[in-house]
């Protein structure tokens, strides 16, 4: 049995100072591939450092942060068109619209974000999308973006039964992580009817750590966690979470396979 960590931040300062063992720890417990959504401009260096040192496990997206989105922000994307179309980067992302932290640019994230829809229409890309209080916005978006050719996962999906069916509707994934494991989560009675063949797992690593872990440090060797809940949750047993949740993520991100030394 084995796992996919679609979403992961292992090139932050979090991980300066044991990185290669935290790689190690996901190796030793299944978590077979991780997908690194870049962050801004400053993170492409060290994000394709760690791909370099990791090339069996580490694949990385390329993409702006909508919380690092400015009102000059085409100064910070516009140079990653080149690397959108480099078949290295397994996804565009991480993007999308954000209106928990700070709306003072949120017509720009918009902006951003459409450019890069528009990558992965470009480029056949699957997109990692952000929607940190924002996700009815982004659907819309999505919508008015969609011809067809659009696929991705909405990361971090902490919406409403009825969202969950049009992320499905749009052709998109929602990913899974560490808040599933929360009390009193609605989460968990609202995937229970979804059906895995929609979901994929997640850390979000360093952050939103997973029970019985939450509020330290996270890390893709949590990712089990994740699987066992959404076993608990679901119905379906832990073998079943697992294999069909990396067949998804294989799928999306065309990954090597599972068993392939990558």
């Amino acid at each position: 049995m084995q796992f996919i960590d679609t979403h992961a931040h292992l090139f932050v300062d979090a991980f300066d100072a044991d990185r290669d063992l935290v790689i190690e720890r996901a190796r030793q417990v299944n978590v077979c591939k991780i997908v690194l959504p870049n962050i801004n401009a400053a993170t492409l260096i060290p994000m394709m450092d760690c791909c370099a040192r990791h090339p069996q496990i580490c694949f990385p997206a390329i993409g702006l942060h909508p919380c690092d989105v400015t009102q000059d922000y085409r100064t910070q994307l516009d140079p990653m068109e080149a690397m959108a179309a480099n078949p290295g980067y397994v996804a565009i992302g991480e993007t999308g619209t954000d209106a928990y932290w700070d709306t003072t640019h949120f017509e720009e994230q918009e902006r951003a974000f459409r450019q890069q829809l528009c990558w992965a229409k470009t480029y056949h890309k699957p997109v990692i999308i952000h929607s940190r209080e924002s996700l009815s916005r982004n659907l819309e978006i999505v919508a008015s973006e969609q011809d067809g050719t659009l696929r991705g996962v909405f990361h971090c999906f902490g919406g409403t039964e009825e969202d969950a069916h049009k992320i499905i509707d749009l052709g998109f994934m929602m990913g899974i992580g560490g808040t599933l494991t929360y009390k009193n989560n609605p989460l968990s009675r609202i995937l229970s009817s979804v059906g895995l063949k929609h979901l994929v797992l997640e850390t979000d690593s360093p952050y939103l750590s997973p029970v019985p872990h939450r509020g330290k440090r996270n890390e893709p060797s949590h990712l089990p966690l994740v699987a066992a809940f959404l076993s608990q949750c679901t119905g379906h047993s832990l073998e079943e979470v697992g294999g069909i949740t990396t067949q998804n993520a294989l799928s999306l991100f065309r990954l090597p396979d599972a068993g392939s030394p990558g």
